[in-house]
This record gives C-alpha cells, sequence and structure tokens, in this order.
C-alpha cells in the first residue's frame, strides 16, 4: 500500500535526488504533530474542530504581519460560533501534542547522519517552544512567526530559518504541511507536501522527507522545486 504522498504523488513513482541535503526544515503542527486531533477535542467534535481551524486560517493567511495567535484562534473560535475559551484551552492543552507515527524515530536518524533539522511554524514563541519539545527530538533552529514578524506564507520565516541553519536554499527541504506554506518559501529551494495516506495513519513529513536526505536513499526519489510547486486554493472558512 501506498502510504506516503508528496505533492500529491506516491514517493515511489518520483526520480532520485542529485545530492543530499544540509537541511530539512518542517512545518511543525501539520507536518510533523497532530494538531487537528487536540482542536478537535477542545471543539467537542471533529466537525467544529474542521471549521474553527478553517476560519483560523483563513485569518492567518490574511493577517501577514505577526498578531497574537491566540487572539487569531480566539477570533476564529467565535466566528464558528465557539466559546472564544476555546483558545485559552487549546493553548493550555498544547503540551497534549503528539507527533505523527514514525516521525520521532526518523528524525533519530536524520540527524544522527548529520542532518540539521528546522521548524518553521505559524505560533506564539511560547507555544511553538512548547509543541517543538512534544515531537521529543532536538531541533537545531525553531523559527516562529512572533520571532520572524510574520505568518507564513511571508517569506520573513524561511529567510531567517535559512539564515539560521546556515544553509542556502537550493541544500535545504522543506517539508510543508499544506501547499499554502510554499508560497514565500525561496525559489531555488526544493519541497514536500507531507501528507498522510487515505486511512490518515501514516507518518507524515519526517518519514515522507527521510529518504530525500539520506545519502542511500532509495534511487527513485526526487522532489519537486518549487518553481513547479501546486498553486493553492483560496481558504474558506466554510465547512
Amino acid at each position: 500500500m501506498r502510504k506516503f504522498l508528496a505533492t500529491g504523488v506516491a514517493l515511489n513513482q518520483i526520480e532520485p535526488p542529485a545530492r543530499r541535503y544540509d537541511a530539512l526544515l518542517f512545518d511543525l503542527l501539520t507536518a510533523l504533530l497532530d494538531s487537528w486531533s487536540l482542536w478537535n477535542a477542545v471543539a467537542g467534535s471533529e466537525e467544529a474542530g474542521l471549521r474553527w481551524r478553517r476560519a483560523y486560517l483563513a485569518r492567518t493567511y490574511a493577517t501577514g504581519a505577526y498578531r497574537p495567535y491566540e487572539t487569531l484562534v480566539a477570533e476564529a473560535a467565535d466566528e464558528v460560533g465557539l466559546d472564544r475559551g476555546c483558545a485559552d484551552e487549546l493553548a493550555a492543552r498544547y503540551g497534549e501534542l503528539r507527533p505523527w507515527p514514525g516521525v520521532a524515530e526518523e528524525l533519530r536518524q536524520l540527524r544522527a547522519a548529520g542532518v540539521k533539522l528546522g521548524i518553521a511554524t505559524n505560533c506564539s514563541e511560547a507555544l511553538g517552544r512548547t509543541a517543538a519539545l512534544c515531537v521529543g527530538i532536538p531541533f537545531d533552529v525553531v523559527v516562529t512567526a512572533e520571532r520572524a514578524g510574520f505568518y507564513k506564507p511571508d517569506p520573513a520565516p524561511y529567510r531567517l530559518a535559512l539564515a539560521e541553519l546556515d544553509v542556502a536554499p537550493q541544500r535545504c527541504l522543506f517539508v510543508a504541511g499544506s501547499a499554502y506554506d510554499l508560497v514565500g518559501a525561496p525559489r531555488r529551494a526544493r519541497y514536500l507536501v507531507a501528507r498522510p495516506d487515505q486511512h490518515g495513519k501514516a507518518a507524515r513529513g519526517a518519514r515522507a522527507a527521510a529518504p530525500y536526505a539520506r545519502p542511500e536513499g532509495p534511487r527513485r526519489l526526487r522532489p519537486r522545486p518549487l518553481s513547479a510547486r501546486p498553486r493553492p486554493q483560496k481558504i474558506s472558512s466554510a465547512p
């Protein structure tokens, strides 16, 4: 069964990389962590959680310059008919976030192989640090929207992460949880959009990206350049 998808294509259908990468830069709250389950639990149902996340994402991508993450989450809750206090509960429970299956194991192997690991996340500094700890693996760089001053897809978080990783864009593989994240990424970079399999149970970002960074990785893998990136559709807060 094909479990891992990269930009909508099964990984066993694409060609090998010309060389390994010096760093991997991950989205945190979708590519590495199952944040969806926590949003759903706080909202009271999967349907309510989905509406809430969509409303939040629409606000985030329209915001640009940083506004407090917790404020955007509260406004999104209010918009879809949830109590604004849900935002406080979500923040208080951030330590409950858990990585997708297999993520920690793959990240350990990548780190042991000398690959730098970074995060660029649309989050506040405090909650971003809490969430990063939930992965269970230390990262070389953690860039939050608050520290960068802008939310993705603005280029600022990517530029700051690349500078702190000390790698050129073409030597860094961007692993996103959504094509929206890639709009502001450097065009010379390569990318993956990591998605779960049809059952939603496949390990996400780390396991999808690991073969690209290993010198001995599968010979039929090649991530797509950002010049060929998918064009995201408009996010709607409606279900």
